[in-house]
């Protein structure tokens, strides 16, 4: 089933003997027994001596400043300059100097900046160089213009580990060529419930094809162990989440796994396992919790099991302020995550503090000095092994002086053989495919020409929803590479979105599928496609009804139930998230000009495809296996396989408002919500991205900021002078305000950036000028310590007051002048907790 290469085989487990402690070992009396990960890296004495003899000659502000690890949106040069953090990182949403679009010589000029502040010990006495790490997704998936491979559910499905192999070579070249030195990459999560937002991060749900990838992926970024380990253009890769982010309970990310330790072993380990042999530097811990405990709080499994059980020689980094879950932390402090086993800690926007805390906790005996010294002993081990004190800054590193290796012609190839080998063929009815390059195709869809939309999550941006066409400069859309293809063979090729032409086509490519997202962004409750608006279903049906054949093109980050629109094709292919080469799709459907196959399906299921929509908990293996397409499946042209008419009853139901809360903005924007920012002169601007301003382009601007997670709040400020501005919570559809159920409160964290000069207004549940209650806010705002989150809350109901029908913005804020703040965690709730502040009723 596997295609992998004799080199790829040297250096990962053979999958005979993988499986063996993976589903051979039983517990034993004592608990599991977790196998120690066979890897031929070992430590070097000359290194260990090296070590030795700077962690002597190394303060306690200097071992602290190493494990600390800011990120650019925050971190200035001086900074680093001050504080020679031995890290640093660029988040999903963050580019040097703030320029989204900037190139790779830009991302090169950064890291020479920050290696030379990191060097100077003028102000820290420290000259260790300092690293970025980056996450390089599916490619050097941040940096404009780079190579984008099919996220990794796609390459799953090819079940090639010597591409995967190849695809880490080539990555590490062209983050190479930005002078970055290491890349939070590759997620080697098994996921058991598709409704997770980062399913598409996942190879497979079968521990055996995570097992089969990690290793050579690892050996592709940091290269084979011995004389070509770690050097040239070869980068720290990071294994991750560990342990159980697939696992957890509705798929909720960073949620809980529910398991047994042994299940944990056998299913989640799988692909830490053949990591840790390959030589893996870095692994990062996850989010979520085990059975209740938080796993960066956990000494068990990062401590016992990771490092002393299953050897595991590198360090830990934690993920995006995932310390302050822990008992005991918050985001400025956390030793009871450094004391379980985290090496490193990620504190994007808080390190100062953390910093300072942290070395204070040292001083005063919180956090052992034993343990500190193991944390920067780990982590100076990964540095020395890659050369940083030898190299010298980025822009003079011999693959630094490779521009031509950011978004290579060969490793676009790569890319595109990857997409074709990534595509899985469900439905070819008639053998409609492949499709002539000599017919007169339409192409219709929303996806057929967005770029975005097929590269989803972690390109360019996090979310990836802010992105156009510009934005990939080096790509090829579905649509343009098939266009190419059929034009060059003397067929006419038309594009419509919506399915309308001008002359009747002989065949319909549709592109649809899922808007791009990424990690809890993505989570979903259910699992039909487009369910409550199926537009995309329309447009086939209404294509259908005009006798053109139909093939339809499914971008997805995971399977989903889809059986009324397998009904209404005649093919149906699911092509994941292909990334920045389009063409490749173009490669399988269509035929040669003399009607010859130019490229056969090869792809196979690497996760059960849903059979009922209520169908969360399907994976191989299952007790209770009903899958409509199992694991595995996946046709050929050789195929002579005809889809009878599959039902179209749906038995999920959403879950409805349990009464003790209803969310309307706690973590990301409930279903049915967007934010809406209005002037005085140009009236509301409906927007669902990160950030934006008011329609005059002055008075009013939202951005992103962080309160527990990554961009979970918005900062608001107001620029006015005179004229109002708002900033809202709208509904999409007017809500009756029975649909409030029995809430009592509207509930918040706010964050007072700015005093205000003029009254600021806050309004609840609004039909125009008609609001379930109006409120000034300043009452409040006097009392709040600026810079700090606070959590207040209003009753919904006071007497007196004249409510409207129906609410078509849940919440108003308003004032005149300069004036800022950030919001997070909105919710309608049932009661309070003592410590949060109450705007009450006016008596």
């Amino acid at each position: 089933m596997f295609s992998l290469s004799d080199a790829a085989l040297r250096n990962t487990f053979l999958l005979g003997s993988l499986l063996l402690p993976l589903s051979g070992l039983a517990a034993d009396a004592a608990g599991v027994s977790w196998p120690k990960a066979d890897t031929a890296l070992k430590t070097d004495a000359a290194t260990e001596q090296q070590l030795d003899a700077l962690l002597a000659n190394m303060t306690i502000e200097q071992k602290v400043a190493q494990i600390v690890q800011p990120e650019i949106g925050y971190l200035s040069v001086e900074q680093m300059r001050k504080y020679g953090f031995g890290s640093y990182l660029n988040g999903g949403n963050t580019a040097p100097y703030g320029q989204k679009q900037a190139d790779a010589k830009t991302w090169l000029k950064y890291a020479d900046e920050m290696y030379a502040a990191s060097v100077d010990s003028s102000k820290d006495g420290s000259s260790i160089p300092t690293i970025w790490g980056t996450d390089a997704m599916h490619g050097h998936s941040n940096v404009f213009g780079a190579t984008l491979f099919p996220h990794n559910i796609g390459l799953g499905a090819a079940r090639d580990a010597d591409l995967i192999h190849r695809i880490g070579h080539a990555t590490a070249k062209e983050v190479a060529a930005t002078g970055i030195e290491w890349m939070f990459a590759p997620t080697v999560a098994v996921v058991r419930d598709d409704r997770w937002g980062r399913t598409y991060e996942s190879y497979a749900e079968d521990p055996d094809v995570v097992a089969a990838y990690a290793g050579p992926m690892v050996t592709g970024v940091q290269g084979d162990i011995g004389a070509d380990f770690l050097s040239f253009y070869h980068r720290i890769a990071t294994a991750k989440h560990f342990i159980g982010d697939g696992g957890t309970e509705n798929g909720l990310d960073r949620g809980d796994t529910l398991a047994d330790e042994q299940s944990l072993r056998n299913i989640h380990a799988a692909g830490y396992y053949t990591a840790i042999s390959a030589g893996v530097q870095s692994v990062m811990a996850s989010f979520n919790s085990w059975n209740g405990k938080r796993v960066h709080g956990d000494h068990y499994l990062l401590t016992e099991v990771l490092k002393q059980q299953m050897g595991f020689d590198g360090f830990v980094i934690s993920d995006w302020n995932a310390h302050k879950f822990v008992d005991g932390c918050d985001l400025e402090q956390c030793a009871a995550a450094f004391n379980a086993g985290v090496d490193v800690m990620m504190v994007p926007e808080h390190f100062e503090a953390f910093y300072h805390n942290t070395v204070q906790q040292v001083k005063d005996g919180v956090i052992a000095t034993a343990r500190l010294d193991d944390a920067v002993r780990r982590f100076l081990r990964a540095k020395i092994r890659w050369g940083v004190f030898t190299r010298g800054k980025p822009s003079t590193r011999p693959e630094s002086l490779k521009p031509e290796w950011f978004n290579a012609p060969e490793h676009r190839e790569l890319a595109r053989e990857a997409v074709r080998k990534s595509l899985v063929l469900l439905k070819n009815n008639n053998n409609i495919l492949p499709v002539s390059p000599k017919s007169r195709v339409l192409i219709a869809g929303d996806g057929a020409d967005n770029i975005a939309k097929q590269a989803g999550g972690w390109s360019v941006s996090w979310q990836g929803t802010d992105n156009t066409n510009a934005d990939f400069p080096n790509a090829t859309s579905v649509y343009a590479g098939l266009r190419q293809q059929i034009e060059a063979a003397g067929g006419t090729v038309e594009l419509r979105a919506d399915g309308q032409y001008s002359s009747k086509p002989d065949v319909a490519i549709v592109v649809i599928g899922e808007e791009p997202y990424a990690e809890w962004f993505g989570d979903i409750q259910l699992l039909e496609y487009q369910h409550g608006n199926k537009r995309d279903l329309a447009l086939l049906q209404r294509l259908k009804q005009q006798n053109i054949p139909l093939v339809t093109v499914f971008l997805s980050g995971r399977p989903l139930w889809v059986n009324k629109e397998l009904n209404a094709s005649d093919a149906f292919v699911a092509a994941w998230l292909p990334g920045s080469e389009g063409q490749g799709i173009a490669d399988v459907l269509l035929s040669d000009s003399k009607g010859n196959i130019q490229y056969d399906f090869s792809g196979k299921l690497s996760f059960s495809w849903p059979k009922y929509d209520d169908q969360y908990l399907l994976n191989v293996k299952d007790a209770q296996y009903q899958p409509l397409f199992a694991y595995g499946y996946g046709l050929t042209y050789a195929d002579n396989t005809r889809l009878a008419p599959l039902s179209e009853v749906t038995r999920a139901a959403a879950k409805q408002h349990s009464g003790e809360q209803l969310p309307l903005f706690v973590r990301n924007l409930a279903d049915g919500l967007a934010w809406a920012l209005s002037d005085s002169t140009t009236g509301q601007k409906t927007v669902n991205a990160s950030s934006a301003v008011s329609g005059d382009g002055k008075s009013l601007s939202m951005q992103s900021v962080n309160l527990a997670y990554q961009e979970d709040g918005r900062k608001f400020v107001w620029q006015t002078e005179g004229g109002n501005a708002s900033a809202s919570l709208k509904y999409a559809a007017a809500q009756p305000l029975t649909a409030l159920g029995d809430s009592k409160f509207l509930q918040m964290s706010i964050r007072l950036d700015q005093t205000p000069v003029a009254d600021v207004s806050i309004a609840l549940m609004c039909q125009q000028s008609s609001c379930l209650r109006a409120e000034s806010l300043l009452p409040l705002l006097t009392g709040l310590e600026r810079g700090q989150w606070h959590s207040i809350a209003l009753p919904l109901h006071c007497e007196g007051a004249s409510a409207p029908q129906v609410a078509e913005d849940a919440m108003r804020l308003s004032t005149t002048q300069q004036f800022s703040l950030a919001l997070a965690d909105i919710a309608l709730v049932n009661s309070v907790a003592q410590t949060t502040q109450l705007l009450d009723c006016a008596q």
